[in-house]
């Protein structure tokens, strides 16, 4: 949407576009009512990136509906919470659609995000770990950012974590996941001194509570310089962590 305003007020500007017909291409500027739906389209403007779709709860027809507006103003598409069954039914709407299977995430990328400054690293405890982190890999891979992803490096075996030292502290964010007591983002704060983006996952026995104990551990983090997102959240830390690697 960014790119197509630039566009849009260059041919203004130049008179190769009237202003009654600049009027009629921005009649869903700041957002399309599609009923079911409002699309902020005034988004990416404001925020550097489009609206993302969360795909759990609404219909084949609602998605492939709002991604098609999306795609349509030249943004690109990320849709979160995806299931496979799902994703089939859009990709023969929109068959340049990709997905990423442990993520259950789909997307497409029409254009270059802007490039992030430095590298975001992200780490798991453990392999369970890995689905949420792959989302939230996907999600800032799309906005622009380098990426390095570290699996199994959890607290049952520090020798596995300190092994990729080298390459821990060469990040300009950490995304650090892990489910059970959630000990891994304290562990990492403690030998790092860039901000860390702590994700507790639903992974776990009993009195794990589906991911509360390590919600609960990370919010509790001694060290500083560690944020906590919401249980399983792996987009919402991918977000924060392309913010943080686009500021000057």
């Amino acid at each position: 949407m960014k790119s197509q305003l630039e566009d849009l007020l260059q041919k203004v500007y130049t008179r190769k576009l009237s202003p009654d017909e600049a009027l009629k291409r921005l009649k869903d500027y700041p957002y399309q009512d599609l009923l079911f739906a409002k699309i902020d389209h005034h988004r990416e403007l404001r925020r550097g990136f489009p609206e993302v779709i969360y795909g759990q709860g609404k219909t084949k027809e609602q998605i492939i509906k709002i991604s098609q507006e999306i795609l349509r103003k030249g943004s690109n598409l990320l849709i979160t919470k995806v299931e496979t069954q799902m994703y089939k039914n859009i990709k023969q709407e929109i068959p340049e659609i990709c997905y990423n299977t442990l993520a259950k995430v789909a997307y497409l990328k029409q254009h270059k995000a802007p490039q992030g400054k430095g590298e975001i690293i992200i780490l798991t405890a453990g392999t369970s770990d890995i689905p949420v982190a792959e989302e939230a890999a996907v999600t800032c891979e799309i906005m622009g950012n380098k990426l390095e992803k570290i699996y199994d490096v959890g607290v049952a075996g520090l020798h596995r974590l300190f092994g990729e030292y080298e390459k821990i502290k060469k990040a300009r964010v950490l995304i650090v996941i892990a489910g059970m007591e959630g000990a891994l983002p304290s562990v990492v704060a403690g030998i790092t001194n860039v901000p860390i983006i702590a994700v507790p996952t639903s992974i776990g026995y009993g009195v794990s509570l589906k991911g509360v104990t390590a919600l609960l551990a990370m919010l509790n983090s001694c060290p500083g310089g560690v944020s906590v997102v919401n249980i399983d959240n792996g987009f919402g830390a991918g977000y924060i962590a392309s913010l943080i690697n686009h500021l000057d």
